[in-house]
């Protein structure tokens, strides 16, 4: 079975219908499928012909625990960068076309759901969490950034609790995606299945307030006072120095965290979602995140992440630096610096 058959699309009535069918890959998503949902945004917006649209994931273990990296690595071991940097124009381009859907995009983020799986769901108009559901932004373990406009949803989170995420990886659970920002509705997983057939018969999108509960109480809210106090400084080695500093439970477990991270990676995600506090569009962000991800098998330290996490997973990474302390803030402009003719624009690759 190809790539592209791993995901269902199709129409039921007027409900513009996509489901991920990779469950025993943890619903990863490859370039194939990502191409192949903007193709049916892209026709469905033409025809007219659906008024919403409902994206969901096969399994009870992850809607999506990110981009399938197995590519990205071999190419980027072999020198070949020209295949990532079209990866992510791409898919950048697939996020700001579901941030910006003319019609409501509801998205159901039953389980697992990180990364890439982040981009294609928390930037739609109606973002459902479950029991079930684990979301997080862990990049910076692998040597890369929140990215897929993930650092804007960061960014608007209460008070500093995006660095925190973004420089520990912190796994949220539903309650925790609500009051950060990345979700609105909670559901028991048990009635997802008769509330999207309730929207596939054309039932209006206002069942989503009747049929959805309130969250329980958000771990991270009785938190949010300790984070902001450890993460309101202005270097990202500051905020780890302050959390290194509090013996609580918390603070040394999302210290230890930061630590095993990638340095380099940790230093430009915290400037990322200090600056993006200041935009106003997803388009603004994904071109931030690009001239990270550009250069990120290039210059950067992804080929290493991925080798060490997810290809050979000895989980013993060869960071370059490897402290947070020998980043130079040199080092942080030039990943981030502008790409000239290069930059990322929504519009960009259209014609592949």
């Amino acid at each position: 079975m190809s790539d592209v058959q791993k995901i269902f699309i199709r129409e039921a009535g007027r409900t513009g219908r996509i489901t991920l069918q990779r469950p025993k890959a943890l619903n990863a998503l490859t370039y194939e499928m990502a191409i192949a949902i903007e193709g049916a945004l892209d026709r469905w917006e033409a025809e007219g012909s659906v008024d919403r649209i409902v994206i969901d994931a096969e399994g009870e273990k992850a809607f999506c625990a990110g981009g399938d990296l197995s590519e990205l690595y071999r190419r980027g071991l072999s020198g070949d960068f020209a295949y990532g940097r079209q990866f992510w124009s791409d898919e950048y381009r697939l996020n700001a076309k579901i941030a910006n859907a003319p019609v409501p995009y509801i998205s159901v983020m039953d389980g697992i759901t990180m990364g890439g799986g982040v981009g294609i769901s928390a930037h739609g108009s109606h973002r459902i969490v479950t029991e079930r559901s684990m979301i997080a932004m862990p990049e910076c373990g692998i040597g890369l950034v929140p990215d897929v406009g993930g650092s804007l949803l960061l960014a608007r989170a209460p008070g500093h609790l995006g660095e925190f995420l973004a420089m520990t990886g912190w796994r949220m659970n539903g309650a925790d995606a609500i009051f950060a920002g990345f979700a609105d509705l909670y559901c028991e997983a048990s009635g997802v299945p008769a509330l999207i057939g309730e929207l596939e018969s054309g039932a209006d999108i206002s069942i989503l307030a009747d049929r959805t509960i309130d969250p329980p109480d958000a771990p991270l809210k009785a938190q949010l006072s300790t984070i902001d106090r450890h993460f309101r400084h202005e270097t990202a080695l500051e905020c780890l120095r302050s959390l290194e500093a509090d013996s609580s439970d918390f603070a040394q477990k999302a210290a230890a965290m930061a630590r095993k991270a990638c340095p380099l990676s940790v230093a430009c995600a915290f400037s990322m979602i200090r600056a993006a506090r200041n935009f106003s569009t997803i388009e603004e962000a994904l071109a931030q995140e690009y001239r990270f991800t550009y250069r990120s098998q290039s210059d950067g330290q992804f080929i290493e992440g991925v080798r060490a996490l997810i290809i050979e997973k000895d989980r013993n990474p060869r960071w370059r630096p490897e402290r947070l302390e020998d980043i130079d803030p040199v080092q942080v402009e030039q990943m981030l610096s502008p790409l000239g003719d290069d930059e990322w624009t929504k519009t960009g690759g259209e014609d592949r």
